[in-house]
């Protein structure tokens, strides 16, 4: 996809978001944001090829194989997008609060192609290691018109189907804050 569109829906002078100007490196990088926005969602994030690929998953990521989750794909962004945290101004696009949840790196696990490759065909399968986050989970592209995809955790040594990290960890990786910390520290610093 590119920058094109994420671009084209921000307002630089408005908004605290990088524009990705000076991108660089990073292979193998997956952030998920948690989006207060018009609705509560997760910015589910993988670097490909210079750019953060990024799907929207309304109800987060799960631990347990049996829940699917939505994942809904969005524009590609900035891999300098994978450090902010804060607030989009209201009238802006994504207007709420944004927190880095987890963040680290990831493996392909389809040795026989490569992610872009993968993305192309409507299905990836990466292992997670992060701080709430680690093992395989796969995205497999439903449907294409709508951007769906499902997002679910693979049978591995990682599973925990009495976990739930969305609803036990609230706080950002980065900074230790909550949603609402970040929002009113942000409103303090105006």
């Amino acid at each position: 996809m590119g920058l094109k569109d994420y671009k084209e829906k921000r307002d630089f002078r408005k908004t605290k978001e990088p524009s990705g100007e000076q991108d660089g490196g990073r292979a193998n990088l997956f952030v998920i944001q948690k989006h207060d926005a018009r609705n509560l969602h997760y910015d589910f994030r993988i670097s490909v090829d210079g750019v953060l690929v990024s799907w929207a998953v309304p109800k987060g990521p799960s631990t347990d194989p049996s829940e699917k989750r939505l994942a809904i794909r969005t524009e590609d962004h900035p891999l300098s997008y994978a450090d902010f945290e804060g607030v989009i101004p209201e009238g802006e696009y994504g207007a709420g609060t944004v927190m880095i949840w987890v963040r680290g790196a990831y493996e392909n696990l389809n040795e026989d192609e490569r992610v872009a490759e993968g993305l192309k065909k409507g299905h990836i399968k990466i292992n997670l290691q992060g701080e709430k986050l680690t093992g395989g989970y796969a995205l497999t592209e439903t449907n294409k018109e709508k951007h769906w995809w499902i997002l679910v955790k693979t049978r591995d040594d990682a599973v925990d189907t009495r976990r739930n990290p969305t609803s036990t960890e609230p706080r950002s990786v980065l900074s230790g804050r909550t949603l609402a910390e970040i929002k009113k520290e942000e409103k303090e610093d105006e």
